[in-house]
């Protein structure tokens, strides 16, 4: 049985209470074998990024938690001398406070820049998933218990209903690339990830203007349909999930012409106004 972290951005609302109760835990205070103290000023042990997207009315704000992932084929105990930093049995992943000193290394072998150095006290520190408190039989991370939204979740199980649960619910990596096998998994990335590409349809209905409500809107890359939706009572369209390049959108709905739209994408846009003509 191995413990792993669930994130998931749809849940979070970038309240921050993960990262406090981390200083809480750490600032001022060093548990022997575990951790030292955590700098008051300087890089956070476990941080919330932020990401807007789009523009008014159409904007998204997605949060990220970033902390170190528990990789179990982590660069930092590969890069560690003297058994600095090991992984344990049940995943965590430890940097000791005692044998760590003057092994820069360890910070620098981090991809995700999860291991900060102290400069201080000359030690590579990072979050080690409280491994105090989960041998002292916590249930849980002070992150997971401090999440009022259930965006971070703590779970411990084998390997194999991991990967049930990963499969079950959609979960990925944050850096799918390294090939880390790390034990914080994410759901509902793309709205960190990928671009969006949103915008209003507006028709002349009864003499005024208006917004035009569930019109078929299809987004294409060259002539593959790539996603398709309607747009709700503002007239609002969005889609998710976007790399950058050429896309167009094909807009239909009676009484009005179909419209066709071109455009590149280079980072997540809002469209504003689509106006919509009269069939006549």
């Amino acid at each position: 049985m191995k413990w792993n972290l669930i994130f998931d951005v749809d849940k979070c609302t970038g309240c921050q209470n993960c990262t406090l109760a981390v200083q809480d835990e750490y600032i001022g205070n060093s548990f022997p074998g575990y951790a030292a103290e955590m700098p008051r000023h300087g890089k956070r042990w476990v941080e919330i990024e932020r990401r807007d997207r789009g523009s008014h009315p159409i904007v998204d704000v997605a949060y990220a938690f970033h902390a170190c992932q528990h990789c179990d084929d982590a660069p930092c105990v590969a890069a560690a001398k003297d058994g600095a930093a090991y992984k344990r049995p049940d995943g965590i992943v430890v940097i000791d406070p005692v044998k760590s000193k003057g092994q820069k290394q360890i910070a620098a072998a981090c991809p995700y820049g999860a291991v900060s150095w102290n400069e201080a006290l000359s030690i590579p520190q990072h979050w080690n998933f409280d491994a105090h408190l989960i041998d002292r039989g916590w249930t849980a991370p002070r992150p997971a218990q401090a999440c009022p939204t259930g965006a971070l979740r703590a779970l411990k199980v084998s390997d194999d209903e991991m990967v049930r649960i990963a499969r079950e619910e959609g979960l990925e990596p944050l850096r799918p690339e390294l090939n880390l096998r790390p034990r914080v998994h994410y759901r509902n990335l793309k709205r960190v990830r990928s671009e969006m590409l949103g915008g209003a349809l507006v028709g002349e209905i009864a003499g005024r203007d208006e917004c035009v409500a569930g019109a078929n809107v299809r987004l294409y890359r060259d002539e593959a349909l790539l996603q398709e939706t309607r747009s709700d009572v503002f007239g609002e369209f969005r889609f998710d999930g976007l790399s950058a390049g050429g896309f167009r959108l094909e807009v239909d709905m009676p009484v009005f012409q179909k419209k066709i739209i071109e455009h590149r994408l280079e980072t997540s846009a809002n469209l504003g106004d689509i106006r919509l003509k009269g069939v006549n």
